[in-house]
């Protein structure tokens, strides 16, 4: 959630910001009004207590008529009391229900506009021209199936639409590609960690996943618990209702987990092979840093995800997120898009998003610096996300025979293989 004293201080900025993200600024002038209420209402109520304190000093001092006022005065103010200490919960609530609905602010430098407004800022890696080599190429389905590394098929019948399953060497590239990508972490000075799948209402309502995002989450009603969508949720609950030391900052996690998303909005879309599915794995990079050091840390994840994307030999670019396609949580976001040939077009890998202090308010994580206690900041960015990474892979290394090259970097993760060979022709 955002800082109250902001939203007071600077009230045009929270509009402008709603105003960009394409969402309601009406919510701006409802929060001030149910904030002032519960201040009133606050200030009134202490004031009933200051008075019902000073009355009963002199209460105890009074004889006869005199005591008989003031205990009637006192019965009065018990009731008053009770009725401001009401209002002033009822104002609370709704201020914290209707904070609750409100996106963090967007930072100034974020393009303005919905999803196709993003601004590139780099390509990286070389296209390659299949016409010129002499052959069409495969997609990741076709590929898949002659490498007896995906079965589409199985899955749907197991599981229904959009499931899966990895078999043979699509199994081992998963495998190759989650330590791989560990050990890059692990270098980088990341904490290796395995997540919960299933968290608590709190953990998903504090890093912001249960406001525009509700719709593609899984629910277990009988448990009331949550499947996350990424390890973001488990890592940035992690340290929920804590105060860190300053000192210890940055502190930064690597999770792997299982990813969950109902992909609602999706109908339609993608629904050839595996590039968007309800299930996946996911490395996720998460950062704890000062507030102040929140953009640095940011073009860090950056660098991290493109020194990744590059050991994988694959073309792509980097995109500023537009205003309108940004999480609720997030400040700014980057995207790394690898180019996807049978596509023909650049496709999202990785994501890496600055929440500022968004979700350390939600979650009620401070850090304590010089004897002050303050809000920090959280980032998060995904390192690798196994299927549409596979799909990435295949596409782009294959061969005229539907073999598939391995980039150097998994190869030692693959027994030394070079070359994955069809097994069917």
């Amino acid at each position: 959630m955002i800082d109250l004293r902001l939203l007071r201080e600077d009230p045009d900025r929270v509009r402008a910001s709603q105003r960009a993200r394409g969402e309601d600024v009406a919510l701006v002038d409802a929060l001030l009004s149910a904030d002032e209420r519960r201040r009133s209402s606050g200030v009134r109520f202490d004031e009933l207590r200051a008075e019902q304190k000073s009355l009963g000093k002199l209460i105890g001092k009074a004889t006869g008529d005199e005591k008989a006022e003031l205990l009637k005065r006192a019965e009065q103010l018990k009731a008053d009391v009770k009725a401001a200490d009401a209002e002033r919960d009822a104002a609370d609530a709704e201020t914290q229900e209707l904070l609750l609905k409100l996106s963090n602010l967007v930072h100034p430098d974020v393009p303005v506009g919905s999803e196709e407004d993003f601004v590139t800022l780099e390509t990286h890696g070389t296209i390659r021209d299949f016409a010129a080599e002499g052959f069409e190429p495969k997609d990741h389905l076709e590929l898949g199936q002659l490498l007896g590394a995906i079965d589409v098929e199985r899955g749907a019948k197991v599981s229904g639409s959009r499931f899966y399953f990895l078999t043979g060497v699509g199994a081992m590239l998963e495998l190759a590609l989650v330590n791989a990508a560990m050990a890059q972490a692990t270098a980088a000075g990341f904490t290796p960690m395995l997540t919960p799948a299933l968290v608590r209402p709190q953990s998903m309502a504090g890093t912001g996943f249960l406001g525009q995002a509700a719709q593609d989450v899984y629910h277990l009603d009988k448990d009331d618990l949550y499947l996350v969508g990424t390890s973001e949720v488990a890592l940035a609950a992690y340290h929920m209702d804590e105060i860190l030391d300053a000192d210890k900052l940055p502190l930064r996690y690597a999770g792997f987990s299982p990813c969950f998303r109902r992909e609602a909005g999706s109908h339609g879309k993608d629904t050839r092979g595996i590039f968007r599915v309800h299930q996946f794995d996911k490395v996720e990079m998460f950062s704890y840093v000062k507030p102040e050091e929140s953009q640095e840390e940011h073009r860090r994840l950056l660098e991290w995800e493109k020194q990744w994307l590059t050991s994988l030999e694959l073309p792509f670019r980097v995109i500023d997120v537009a205003s309108g396609d940004l999480g609720s949580s997030a400040a700014r976001k980057y995207d790394c898009e690898a180019w996807i040939p049978t596509q023909g077009k650049y496709r999202e890998l990785t994501s890496t998003s600055d929440c500022t202090e968004f979700q350390s308010r939600r979650l009620q994580i401070r850090m304590r610096e010089d004897k002050k206690v303050r809000p920090l900041a959280t980032l998060n960015g995904t390192l690798c996300a196994v299927p549409r990474t596979i799909v990435a892979i295949l596409e782009n290394h294959q061969q005229p025979d539907g073999s598939v090259r391995v980039p150097e970097v998994l190869r030692p993760y693959l027994g030394g293989r070079e070359i994955l060979e069809p097994v069917a022709k």
